[in-house]
């Protein structure tokens, strides 16, 4: 994956910025990381992208992320903290944000990439560095979506990803980066593998656009 490049020293320092982002596949020694990312910036009240409201619990476990890394088709790209703030740098272990690109390809030759598990860490949000994060996701997934050039029926790729419902800014920002609603909706899994809904109606839509 091609590389944008970010890091500190404690989170908010001078060497947090968009420019230093940078992004490597995960591994099975992230899990404890992932965990305590995606947890954090999706069931705590913090950061502007948080759920806290709407859902209660966990977002994710442990044995769900060891089987997204396992999956040859389901590509979870992190962005390690380090001692320098550089690629090269000693990596801490924390982790700064994550990504998550799945492929599917399905019997009418239509590709698309679904887009999850996108985090953030708080402190570093409103800062450009999540902008960073998804381009660098969305090159990646056009690249693997390439139409085959032999293929008579080049149909267009998309990019999909879903949200949840009642949160107007979070679609708000997607919609600025091209994402749009397609109709397409289901009512928030009640199951309590990914956290309790605390309202009836609550949804997941899908939004999607083009791959360019």
């Amino acid at each position: 994956m091609n590389e944008a490049q970010t890091n500190n020293d404690n989170i908010n320092n001078d060497n947090a910025n968009k420019e230093t982002v940078f992004l490597r596949q995960a591994e099975a020694s992230d899990i404890d990381a992932l965990e305590q990312l995606l947890n954090r910036c999706y069931r705590q009240t913090e950061g502007w992208t948080n759920e806290a409201d709407l859902i209660g619990g966990i977002r994710i476990t442990q044995d769900e992320l060891a089987s997204t890394i396992a999956n040859p088709k389901h590509y979870l790209f992190v962005y390690p903290k380090t001692i320098t703030g550089e690629r090269d740098g000693e990596e801490t272990g924390e982790l700064l944000g994550c990504i998550g690109v799945d492929m599917q390809v399905n019997a009418a030759g239509d590709k698309k990439a679904y887009i999850g598990m996108f985090a953030v860490h708080p402190e570093l949000q409103g800062q450009g560095v999540g902008n960073v994060v998804l381009q660098a996701a969305e090159t990646f997934a056009g690249r693997h979506l390439q139409p085959d050039e032999q293929a008579s029926d080049k149909k267009p790729a998309r990019l999909t990803m879903s949200i949840l419902s009642h949160r107007p800014e979070l679609l708000s920002y997607y919609q600025r980066r091209g994402y749009q609603l397609n109709g397409n909706k289901m009512p928030f899994p009640n199951d309590g593998n990914n956290g309790e809904p605390k309202r009836q109606d609550l949804e997941l839509l899908e939004l999607e656009k083009p791959v360019s």
